[in-house]
Parts: structure tokens; C-alpha cells; sequence
């Protein structure tokens, strides 16, 4: 007897189109994206195949995904629902809006990839979350009414040529008996995806992008949204704990350095001690959104859109090579302020009890400094406020700013003009009160739209590259501005990109998309210099301290860059961590997987051969900074849980100690 081929005139008939609608829109999609990733994809044709293959599994998965509420109903209506005529009217209806549906998210992809490199991942969830802000860029970076009216030019030719077809299992006749076995087919599906079915399968390639075109991007949307925080022991590959801790040691200590037995086993505090009165020098931080070191003349690229950042650098301590954390802005906030490495999942930004920390706040707190963290749009974004008002700053952001403070906006916020010159008036009033600041600001003008005031050669809105020069003209405005106040000669200026302008590239961790500038400018103070030195964000709070010659008690993960030891850089992207040092980063994944790329001059990278002790320093930094803050003790010591019969992981994944 011959198996019963599907068919639409079947009650699951109308599924069977939208399917095939759904898997035609998600190939054209995957090739659109194919032949605009081309440059930097796989073009073996393996891999191509693989692609192609498994991206339509995906398709599939997804497909069955959507229809579950579909199905649902035409395994439970009778069938003089599904046979009555004014039934038809909703149906094509709500079949019209899936196509438009599906449509919209073509171009959202599209303009998603644009704009990051990737499927829909973590930076989309979030967009779901913010939607004040996104809507607002989206209207004032696309032309909304034109794309919507192109989509429904091309809904309405494919909803008017299907939806006979679609139609058809209105007439189809079928008793409950009969619909049990393709509707639970349709149910399972979904059930077995959801227990056995992740991610990792679209890893057909050894690149990236590759491996990106694979997956598709409503399955991505919804992993990201699961998968926010990750367990670290769950997932990564693990040493035991006492190991973890006793080698963490030994990569944070420095000279005069002193941890403290009595405080057990599983920590990292120690006391740094300064032969050199303490200085009651102000902080100014400066953190720039997006300022990729490819634009700087100072690190030898060939466009020069930062002529004011490129003659600082001339006149501060420039660090070369250097790097942003993580790909988004919570990530540097995280690493500036905590001196903490990039955990899997969220940043402790975003993350709940995340108040308390141990993080520079306190430090200039109870010195007598004021402390702000100041922010050119609304501060309930990313959950900046929350996070810095637990953590010893007080907030000022848009909501802050009177009219006549406000020249120019976009949805993101205030210009940085404006920003600057809000700032300028905070260091004003400290110094007024007589009192040092730490202050910390976060400019927004880098982002997409790419609007500013008219002040440069660039015309508002056309480019990254204008408003990267917009910025450096801010910033050298605002230092000018600085250069006239009682309190500069007094001053420390840290300038400091959050992330990249891109994340994107071929291998898991793309080191050349993390580099950016880090610039500690105080020509009364700090003779210029170069430092070479490998170093990344968490860097940043150690080397500030030391140079005010500060004597505390330390639970960073940084290091002072101005005293001796060896370069590294620690570097994350949500799921995947890794250790940049030696000329090799060694990247951690989920499934207990890992990966080492061999590093050029130039910042290309090579899969290499496993480098076992670059392993073993990689889990150590991310296991031990992840036990710490699961068990609430990466906070000051008088705020530490006692931890008392806290027993340590015994199982290692990782090879045998060669002693």
C-alpha cells in the first residue's frame, strides 16, 4: 500500500503553502545574505552545500515553530467550522498578514546583518526590550514608509496567487481520528527541537559568516532570548576549583603584592600598597561609543577622521595595543568599572543583583571624591542607571539636561557637544564644593543615525566616518573648554572607546575587531608615552589607581599597565570568551568546546594547535570570575557572603599538569 503523499485539499493543507512560502522567503534571504557576506564567506562548495543543507533544516524547525498555534486549531475544529464559508474571510485575512509578516522580517535581517555582521542574536533581544529607542532609530535611520510600502507590493502578489491553494483545506473533510497522526507530527517536531536541537549545528564551516548563513534568524532570535544568562559550569570546559584560584593568583599578583590566607582559598584579594603618598588627582572618563582603532592616525591607518584624538594621543600615555572586552556598551562599562572579565551570557550590567560590586565607585567614594556617571540619552537603557546608581555613582543623563541645554538629539540622546558641556558643568560644581570627582561619561553621537550639528566637512546622516569626526571635534571642543578651568591642571582625562564600530568576522573571537585607543591625557601631570603593552578594558581601573597611587584592598581581575608583567587581553562575544596573549587567542565555546587561533602582526588569525596552558590560563580567568559572582562575592570585603561548606568542583576537563 502506498504511503499518503501530503496534500492541500488535506485539513493541514494550508500549512503545507505557508510552508513553502516561509522556506522560499528563508532561501532568498540566505542568498541575498550569501552573495552580500561573498568577500568574507566559505566559497568551497562543501561548504556551500552544508550551508544550504542544514540552513533549510533550520528553515524547517522554525516553520514548525510558527505554525503551532495553527495547528492547534485545525486539529480541534470541527469540521463545519473549517467548512463554513464566513470562515474563509479571517483566514485569508491572517494568511495575508503572515506573508507581510515573513516579508518584514526578510528586510529586518537584511538591515540587521547590515548593521552587525550576524543573524539575529543577544543585540536583537535587547532591541525588543528598548523599543523607545530602536523604533526611534529605525524611523530616523531607514525610510520606514517606503520599505513598509515595498513590502506590501510584494505581499500582495504572492497572497493573491497562493491563496487559492491556500484555501483548499477549507474544504477538506476529516474526522479527529484522521487528524492525530500529522497533528502530532506538527506537535512533536517542535517538542524534539527544543530538547535535542541547538545552535551548534550550524557550525558547518570554520567561518563565521559561513556559519551564520546557516542558522536561521527567527531560530537565532529565539536561542538569544533563552539562552541570556549562561551557567559557566554547564557549559564550558572547567578545572577544579582550588586549581582555578591558586593559578588566578599567579596571573593577577605583581610586585609588592600581598594576598591574605585568612580570606580562604577561593578568592583573589590582596592588598596593593603604594611607596608614594596617595594624590588626590580628578578622574575624567571619557567613554566613546564605537571608536574602532581602525580610525585613528595615531595607530597608523591611512583615513584620518580624528585629527583632535590623533594630536592627544602626541601629548598622553597612548596605548597601542589595546582592547575592548566585548562587543556592546554594557560590556565596557562592565570592564572599566569592575575590572572584570566578560562572562558568558549578559554583562553584570544588565544582570539582576547586580548592585554592590566591587568596582571603582566605592574606591573614590569613600576617598571624599564625587562620583557620576553621566549619559547623554535616558540612563533606564541597558539598565545604566540602576547599575551605577547600586554601584556608588550618582546618574545624570538626558532627563537631567534643561531645554537650553539641549542644541541637538537624536533618539539616542543628546549630541556631544551637548554631553560635553554638561560635563564640563558637573566638574564645575565639584570643584566648587571643594571636592576631587571621578566622573564617567558615555557619548552616543557615534551610532546609526549618524546625525550631529553641522560642524564638519561631512554632511549630517551620510556616514559612520562623519560621525566618528563629529565626535573627535566634541572632544577636542571639550578639551579646549577644559584647558580654561581651575581644576584641569589637576585632572586626569581618560579616553576610552566602549567597543567596536564591527564584530564581525571569520573566526569565533576576531581580535582586529576588538582593538581600539585608550588615552590617559594630563600634560601637567604624565609625561607622553607609548605603551605597547597587550592590555584590554579591565586594565583600566588597576592603572588609573596606581597612577593617583591609591593603597586598597583589590579584588580586580586587571592589571596596572605601568608596572611590569606580561601583556594579555581578555575578550568575549556573549557565548564565546577568550585569552589574547603570546600571539595566540585560545577561545572558549559551549558543549565544553574550544578552539586557538594563531595571531599575526596584522591581527589575522590561523586555527592553530591546542596551547594547553593558554587553555588552562583561559578557564581559570573565566571559571574563577564566574564562581565569584554566583556566589556573591565579588564585592567589597565588608559586603562579602560568608561562604562557609562551600564545596569545590573536582572534575577537570582539561589535560593533566605536565608537574
Amino acid at each position: 500500500m502506498r504511503p499518503e503523499l501530503p496534500t492541500i485539499r488535506s485539513r493541514f493543507g494550508g500549512l503545507y503553502v505557508f510552508g513553502l512560502v516561509f522556506l522560499a522567503l528563508s532561501f532568498l534571504l540566505r542568498t541575498a545574505l550569501f552573495i552580500r557576506a561573498f568577500p568574507q564567506a566559505d566559497h568551497s562548495l562543501w561548504a556551500i552545500f552544508k550551508m544550504y543543507g542544514m540552513g533549510l533544516f533550520y528553515d524547517l524547525v522554525t516553520c514548525f515553530y510558527l505554525v503551532i498555534p495553527a495547528t492547534l486549531l485545525l486539529l480541534f475544529a470541527p469540521d463545519k467550522v473549517i467548512r463554513w464559508r464566513a470562515f474563509r474571510y479571517p483566514v485569508l485575512g491572517l494568511y495575508f498578514l503572515a506573508i507581510y509578516a515573513l516579508l518584514f522580517d526578510v528586510v529586518s535581517e537584511w538591515l540587521f546583518w547590515d548593521e552587525f555582521g550576524v543573524r539575529y542574536n543577544f543585540v536583537a533581544v535587547d532591541y525588543l526590550i528598548y523599543t523607545r529607542e530602536v523604533i526611534g532609530n529605525i524611523g530616523e535611520s531607514y525610510p520606514v514608509a517606503p520599505l513598509l510600502g515595498m513590502i506590501l507590493l510584494v505581499a500582495a502578489p504572492i497572497w493573491f496567487f497562493t491563496r487559492k491553494y491556500f484555501l483548499r483545506f477549507c474544504d477538506s473533510a476529516s474526522t479527529l481520528r484522521q487528524r492525530l497522526r500529522p497533528g502530532v507530527v506538527y506537535a512533536v517536531v517542535p517538542i524534539l527541537s527544543a530538547l535535542f536541537l541547538d545552535s551548534s549545528r550550524s557550525n558547518v564551516s570554520k567561518n563565521q559568516f559561513t556559519n551564520e548563513l546557516t542558522m536561521n534568524g527567527l531560530y537565532s532570535l529565539v536561542a538569544a532570548f533563552r539562552h541570556n544568562i549562561i551557567e559557566y559550569d554547564r557549559f564550558y570546559i572547567t578545572e577544579d576549583d582550588h586549581m582555578a584560584f591558586h593559578r588566578l593568583r599567579e596571573l593577577v599578583k605583581s610586585d609588592g603584592v600581598r594576598f591574605d590566607d585568612a580570606d580562604g582559598w577561593d578568592n583573589i584579594t590582596r592588598d596593593i600598597t603604594s611607596p608614594r603618598p596617595e594624590k588626590r588627582y580628578n578622574v575624567m572618563i571619557v567613554m566613546v561609543e564605537s571608536l574602532s582603532g581602525e580610525f585613528l592616525g595615531a595607530l597608523g591607518k591611512q583615513h584620518n577622521p580624528t585629527p583632535n584624538l590623533d594630536a592627544l594621543a602626541k601629548e598622553s600615555l597612548f596605548f597601542r595595543n589595546f582592547y575592548a572586552t566585548g562587543t556592546r556598551t554594557d560590556r565596557g562599562l562592565e570592564a572599566v568599572t569592575l575590572s572584570l572579565p566578560p562572562t558568558p551570557g549578559r554583562s553584570m550590567v544588565k544582570r539582576p543583583n547586580n548592585e554592590n560590586l566591587f568596582s571603582i565607585g566605592p574606591l573614590f567614594k569613600s576617598r571624599g571624591y564625587d562620583t557620576k556617571f553621566i549619559y547623554a540619552g535616558y540612563g533606564y537603557f541597558d539598565n545604566m542607571n540602576a547599575f551605577f546608581a547600586g554601584n556608588g555613582f550618582e546618574t545624570v543623563d538626558e532627563l537631567s539636561l534643561s531645554s537650553d541645554e539641549i542644541t541637538f538629539r537624536t533618539i539616542w540622546g543628546v549630541c556631544d557637544e551637548d554631553l560635553f558641556n554638561r560635563v564640563l558643568k558637573e566638574c564645575d560644581k565639584s570643584f566648587g564644593a571643594g571636592k576631587p570627582f571621578c566622573n564617567l561619561a558615555l557619548t552616543v553621537s557615534n551610532h546609526r543615525p549618524y546625525t550631529y550639528p553641522q560642524k564638519i566637512d561631512i554632511p549630517s546622516g551620510h556616514s559612520r566616518m562623519g560621525a566618528v569626526k563629529y565626535t573627535d571635534y566634541a572632544i577636542g571642543q571639550f578639551i579646549a573648554a577644559a584647558k580654561t578651568k581651575p581644576w584641569f591642571v589637576n585632572t586626569l582625562f581618560v579616553i576610552v572607546a566602549d567597543h567596536c564600530a564591527s564584530s564581525a568576522g571569520k573566526t569565533e573571537i576576531p581580535v582586529e575587531r576588538y582593538h581600539i585607543p585608550l588615552i590617559i591625557y594630563a600634560p601637567k601631570l604624565i609625561p607622553p608615552a607609548q605603551v605597547d603593552r597587550l592590555a584590554s578594558q579591565i586594565d583600566v581601573a588597576p592603572t588609573l589607581l596606581g597612577l593617583l597611587d591609591f593603597s586598597y584592598r583589590s579584588k580586580f581581575f586587571g592589571h596596572d599597565l605601568l608596572q611590569p608583567g606580561e601583556g594579555r587581553a581578555l575578550i568575549g562575544n556573549y557565548q564565546k570568551v577568550g585569552l589574547f596573549a603570546g600571539g595566540k587567542v585560545a577561545v572558549l565555546l559551549p558543549k565544553r568546546k574550544t578552539k586557538t587561533y594563531a595571531v599575526d602582526a596584522k591581527l589575522n588569525e590561523v586555527e592553530c594547535a591546542t596551547d594547553d596552558q593558554l587553555l588552562r590560563d583561559t578557564v581559570c580567568y573565566y571559571q574563577s570570575a564566574d564562581y565569584l559572582l554566583r556566589r556573591h562575592l565579588y564585592t567589597p570585603d565588608h559586603l562579602a557572603a560568608a561562604q562557609a561548606g562551600s564545596t569545590p568542583r573536582t572534575v577537570s576537563r582539561l589535560p593533566p599538569h605536565a608537574d
